[in-house]
């Protein structure tokens, strides 16, 4: 059983691209951008709520950012959870130049569980669509992010590195690239003592997830290796609980589809640390479960964020038309037993 809840929903503006985390407290913090559509940014501003009762009700929205008109705007928040207690926002904004682009990543933390910011933080991280800024058990922070590669002609995924608590920063690291891909969207984790990459292939034509394997706190990072997990766009990687690790990603089945109705489906998969590690598609295993389907005729969805709470309920941000006239945010509230008998 899944239960559907309104994280936020303005039918007069443009809601989408949302990440959650769960404070020590027990509380829920969203994130997300307002625009004025996925396809138009001549208006964004970065957004963020919280709930006190497990995202069954979420308080109104307030600015994370500033709003921006014209030849800047916002893209895609990400929200952390760090060992020290503070939560760490991450921003990409992008800057217009005639036909090119440059974009940035900056950092903003809060030590009050989300009630107030700090000032962005700069980051040397250039690219769109950042991962959250993942905190390794050593201290290490990295951020990933994605950008085209002219000499390659294809996306390529890359990473920054940081071992004083982002007062400096190496990089880039290649994370994936490949001739031929287009990688990009990535979500690392750490399994067991690697990392593993989980990455959107954006060729549009329904191909597998891809991902790479660190041995070295992500300083380099093995070939593109399939996981089969077809039509996977924006994969949001983590354990659970029971040591399993969950993947909630958008459905693309690639087509003619994807020039109209190419987004409808929001899924989750289930999968474990050997398949994570396993170096070939054909050694590893996926469960994926149905979590939303768009019925509007301009679907739109599946970039989204998840926690799981200590007893066990995994609780999932995502973006969606269906019902309203424009995307908005709605979060899901389920459990593992609930859906596959162990």
């Amino acid at each position: 059983m899944i239960e559907k809840f309104i994280v936020s929903r303005d039918d007069g503006i443009y809601e989408a691209f949302p990440d959650v985390a769960l404070t020590p407290s027990g509380k829920l913090v969203c994130v997300f951008a307002e625009c004025t559509s996925h396809a138009d940014r001549t208006y964004t501003r970065m957004m963020v709520c919280d709930s006190t009762d497990r995202g069954r009700t979420w308080s109104p929205k307030r600015p994370l950012t500033e709003a921006t008109r014209g030849e800047t705007f916002y893209d895609c928040p990400r929200i952390t959870q760090l060992s020290d207690g503070r939560l760490a926002a991450l921003v990409d904004k992008h800057h217009r130049h005639g036909e090119k682009r440059t974009v940035e990543n900056s950092l903003l933390f809060s030590d009050n569980d989300g009630e107030t910011w700090s000032e962005p933080v700069l980051t040397p991280a250039a690219g769109i669509v950042p991962d959250k800024l993942l905190e390794l058990e050593t201290g290490r922070w990295l951020i990933a992010c994605h950008h085209h590669d002219e000499t390659l002609g294809n996306l390529v995924q890359r990473l920054w590195y940081s071992d004083d608590g982002g007062d400096s920063w190496s990089g880039p690291v290649i994370v994936g690239r490949k001739e031929g891909l287009n990688l990009c969207e990535a979500s690392i984790i750490a399994v067991r003592d690697s990392l593993v990459a989980f990455m959107r292939e954006n060729s549009h034509q329904g191909w597998d997830c891809y991902k790479t394997i660190s041995s070295d706190a992500g300083e380099t990072w093995s070939a593109p290796i399939n996981f089969p997990l077809p039509g996977c766009h924006r994969p949001v990687a983590g354990h659970l609980s029971d040591g399993h690790i969950l993947i909630t990603h958008r459905f693309m089945q690639g087509g003619k589809g994807w020039l109209g109705h190419w987004t409808q489906n929001f899924f989750a998969a289930i999968t474990d640390d050997e398949s994570a590690l396993v170096g070939t598609r054909d050694e590893a295993w996926t469960r994926i479960l149905p979590i939303d389907f768009d019925r509007s005729p301009v679907s739109d969805l599946g970039y989204s964020g998840w926690v799981q709470f200590p007893d066990g309920e995994i609780y999932i941000v995502g973006y969606i038309v269906d019902d309203a006239p424009k995307a908005h945010i709605r979060g899901y509230a389920l459990r593992m037993e609930d859906f596959i008998f162990t």
